[in-house]
């Protein structure tokens, strides 16, 4: 699966992709009630991070964003955020996604990568990040208000690069 820098005329395809996703509220904890333009300010990445996007063709199936995760003396620790458009789930959008990132985050010379905010319950996220060797070093109790089963735990999960 090709992945690649986006591009602001990507921005459309990765737009419909976001707010699909932060609609069903099920898996990033962002407010769907976010303008079109606070959505674009928080998915596409300034320097020194990065956006992605996975494409087939002309047609984008999915999208990331990768940078420190924290400023001054965490900086050597990158993050990283996925999201997939619904009828491209299941194929690998995801994980070329995500093997893109860690490489970005290798070549960059991040030591580590953690993922902040992972839903307690997301099995497909859950699952791919531990084949791709991250652990669930800590859950946050009752951090996040799920539509359908109420306040879940939002794992903290990591790896070293």
């Amino acid at each position: 699966m090709p992945v690649r820098d986006f591009h602001e005329d990507d921005w459309p395809a990765v737009r419909a992709i976001v707010e699909a996703v932060v609609a069903a509220g099920d898996t990033f904890p962002y407010d769907p009630r976010w303008s079109p333009a606070a959505l674009r300010d928080v998915w596409v990445e300034r320097p020194p991070g990065r956006t992605t996007v996975a494409v087939v063709g002309n047609r984008v199936l999915g999208t990331a964003k990768m940078r420190p995760n924290r400023p001054g003396p965490g900086r050597h620790v990158a993050t990283a955020s996925f999201m997939v458009a619904r009828n491209a789930r299941g194929r690998g959008v995801g994980r070329a996604l995500a093997e893109e990132a860690l490489d970005w985050a290798r070549d960059q010379g991040y030591a580590a990568m953690q993922f902040n905010a992972v839903v307690e319950g997301n099995e497909a996220a859950e699952r791919l990040y531990r084949r791709l060797g991250f652990t669930v070093v800590g859950t946050v109790p009752a951090a996040f208000d799920h539509p359908t089963r109420g306040r879940v735990g939002l794992h903290v999960m990591h790896r070293f690069l």
